[in-house]
């Protein structure tokens, strides 16, 4: 598109100093105080917290300040036998502290007069009033999404203007009906403003959100860009988008323009452009080029980053197709709000060298391209880094009701207005992360209101046109993918129908046995039913498994690796198969602590340093180059010969030949017997060996191992512990 001369103007940077935004971060150290009533405001603050961050790290403390048992996890409680049929309650739940709201504090002073002040809270939990300068400019109940608050009728331009937050110390604050995290294994809920604050300030008309939508096959973007103007007149102004990649050097520029557009007083309008990126390079994993989108309209300006990506999963092949090939999603889950629960978790969250490590470092290293960040949203930071590192992000919504046949609390009856609303604001705030890439509207959660009603009404915002992943509910378009969470040990573990053993493995049919997640593209984010707390004592969940795995009086150390040596087992057995789009171990970064339900694989959360069976066997497990040795069988013959299967699969588009080598290890490490074949994966293909193999004559405990090693040395391990002899 060419531009006219005054969107060139702009565009070159000649522009007026005033048709830029000023935007000023308000975090930083608040004082904070509590209350029983909602009003009226606070005469003193007793604390101090950091923002963003969470209230239970104000100094000095306030007693109690997680203290909530939500109608969930009493239902849970109840089932589990741990509470009387006579302690079940209506939802939301009970509080277990003598407080209704947390009130933040502090000064700031406005840096230059424009015509409007907004006030930006990224997220806060649970629900959110504002004050500025002792007068209410209005209140927010979206716990997962930003609040934007209109500063302009009470701002002082010149001196110190004094800024209140309000905030629900817990879910029972909000009505029952509103969205504000449904989890029945969530001990603690901790209130607080957890993601960035800002204040905006800008002159007419004003940029309200823009969302740009990558059109690989064109080459382009579509840019929908939402403005008003509060001005008392109308205001005509040109309407520029520019796009430059975002690190240096800028070697190019993709360039729209709208000329003399025309908001009369008062009027909010979308607007949409195309944008023109001749030659664009996509976005993904390995590459995770990104570009910034600058939107100005003569009054205001936004940068927008973005990746040219598109992902989408298809029913008929049962895959996901990353910029129109398929692609295989490997990695994990993390339950951010489960780990605010957890008393190493402190400011850590929003540490930046401690996100990179999580979110870059360990999963390069762990060779995970995706997560499921579960029931509870991230700081905008967290995705910023995931767009950054290349990783796929199924993005749920923090619902979590079960079916209702558990029978294990009340129904929750949603205000479905209110949810659509609230969906949407979460959509707007992540739409444009190349990261996200699947939208996931519950987990484990059957209640038709979400198909029927919330999902088909905020599907045609989002322009990039993501799938949505709705759980146990029947999808809500026709290539919507499923999830599955085939726990094999749940029945061991808490005694429920048949006992799973490993040799299950030999001759199960290894994809998924409801009819409807066989049908579709199926992701598999929870497996293994194995936890162990970081001190390696059992969870709630895995009290009984592990002394029927191991019998009585079995080690830390026992524990923690048999929980690494067959969790990699089961991925290796999944990937094997090629039955899932997306294989996702649950899961990666949770809680630990006495009377958890599930935990983590940290060794140490603080130094995120993993238990080290953990990274050695899912290491392997999870390498691009798979390799599954399709035995358990716990003892065998001395010196007998035998057929050993051998799974491989190759996720990269590239060919993968070398040799596959069998082997049997004594206690010492040093090799007994050895047989090999050449192998060769196609591009995201899979290949079968039988392989025969002579055990050793001497009685004793023996790993067999097969190996696929590449003529450049790398090499991909599956082991199997034996015993041979009686």
């Amino acid at each position: 598109m060419r531009l006219g001369l005054a969107c060139a103007a702009l565009l070159l940077g000649v522009a007026p100093a005033r048709a830029e935004r000023v935007t000023l971060s308000l975090n930083g150290t608040w004082q904070i105080t509590d209350s029983v009533g909602a009003e009226p405001l606070p005469a003193a603050y007793r604390a101090r917290v950091a923002v963003p961050g969470l209230v239970h790290n104000a100094s000095p403390p306030f007693p109690d300040v997680d203290a909530f048992d939500s109608v969930e996890l009493i239902g849970n409680r109840i089932s589990q036998g741990m509470l009387p049929s006579s302690a079940r309650v209506e939802a939301p739940g009970i509080s277990r502290q003598q407080r209704n709201y947390f009130w933040y504090r502090r000064t700031f002073a406005a840096v230059a007069r424009r015509a409007v002040a907004l006030l930006r809270i990224n997220k806060a939990q649970f629900g959110t009033a504002v004050w500025l300068n002792g007068r209410k400019v209005g209140e927010y109940p979206g716990c997962f999404s930003a609040g934007t608050f209109d500063l302009t009728p009470a701002i002082r331009w010149s001196g110190e203007n004094e800024l209140v937050v309000r905030v629900g110390a817990h879910p029972g604050v909000l009505p029952p009906s509103y969205p504000t995290g449904t989890d029945f294994e969530k001990l603690r809920w901790t209130p607080g403003i957890y993601d960035e604050v800002s204040l905006l300030l800008a002159d007419n008309p004003v940029i309200e959100s823009v969302q740009v939508a990558p059109r690989i096959a064109s080459s382009e973007i579509l840019v929908e860009t939402k403005l008003r103007n509060t001005a008392a007149a109308p205001v005509t102004f040109d309407l520029t988008q520019a796009a430059v990649p975002w690190r240096p050097p800028l070697t190019s520029q993709a360039t729209a323009c709208l000329r003399a557009v025309t908001l009369a007083a008062g009027e909010a309008r979308a607007v949409r452009q195309t944008v023109k990126i001749d030659g664009a390079h996509l976005w993904t994993p390995e590459d995770p080029f990104l570009y910034v989108l600058e939107t100005k309209s003569g009054g205001d300006s936004l940068r927008t980053r973005f990746g040219m990506r598109e992902l989408r999963f298809d029913a008929a092949t049962r895959r996901a197709f990353l910029n129109g090939r398929v692609y295989f999603l490997r990695g994990s889950n993390i339950t951010l709000h489960r780990f605010f629960e957890d008393p190493d978790s402190g400011t850590l969250p929003w540490d930046e060298a401690w996100v990179r490590k999580l979110l870059v470092e360990i999963p390069k290293k762990m060779h995970w391209n995706a997560f499921r960040f579960c029931i509870g949203p991230v700081p905008d930071r967290w995705l910023d880094l995931a767009d950054e590192a290349g990783l796929l992000i199924q993005n749920e919504f923090f619902v979590w009701t079960g079916d209702p046949g558990w029978k294990q609390w009340p129904d929750r009856r949603w205000d479905v207005p209110e949810m659509i609303r609230q969906y949407s604001d979460w959509m707007r705030d992540n739409w444009n992360h190349p990261s996200v890439v699947l939208w996931d509207a519950n987990n484990e959660t059957k209640d038709a209101v979400f198909g029927d009603r919330v999902i088909p009404a905020v599907r045609p915002l989002d322009l990039s046109n993501r799938n949505w992943e709705n759980s146990y509910n029947l999808p809500a378009g026709p290539d919507d993918p499923v999830e599955d969470h085939p726990y094999l040990t749940i029945g061991e573990a808490m005694g429920w129908g048949e006992p799973f053993h490993m040799t299950d493995l030999e001759r199960r049919y290894g994809g998924p046995k409801e009819p409807l997640v066989a049908s579709r593209a199926a992701i598999l984010n929870e497996y293994g039913w194995l936890w162990l707390r970081r001190d390696g004592e059992p969870t709630l969940l895995t009290q009984k498994l592990y002394p029927k795995l191991l019998g009585a009086g079995s080690t830390k150390d026992e524990r923690l690796r048999l929980n690494a040596y067959l969790l990699a087992a089961e991925t290796e057995y999944w990937r094997a198969h090629r039955d899932y789009a997306a294989v996702l171990h649950f899961v990666y970064l949770s809680c630990s602590y006495p009377g958890v339900f599930t935990a983590d694989h940290f060794q140490d959360v603080k130094t995120l340093t993993l238990n080290p069976w953990f990274e050695d066997y899912m290491g392997e497990a999870m390498k691009p180059l798979g390799v599954y040795l399709e035995f358990f069988q716990p003892r065998l013959a001395p010196a007998e010969s035998r057929s050993f299967r051998v799974r491989m699969v190759n996720d990269g588009y590239q060919a993968q030949k070398g040799e596959l080598r069998l082997t049997v290890e004594g206690a010492d490490g040093r090799e007994q017997s050895r047989a090999g074949t050449g192998f060769e994966v196609a591009p995201l293909g899979a290949l079968t060996r039988d392989l025969e193999l002579t055990l050793p004559a001497q009685p004793g405990s023996y790993v067999i191992k097969a190996t696929a090693l590449t003529p450049a040395g790398a090499t991909t391990v599956s082991r199997r512990q034996v015993t041979i002899g009686s």
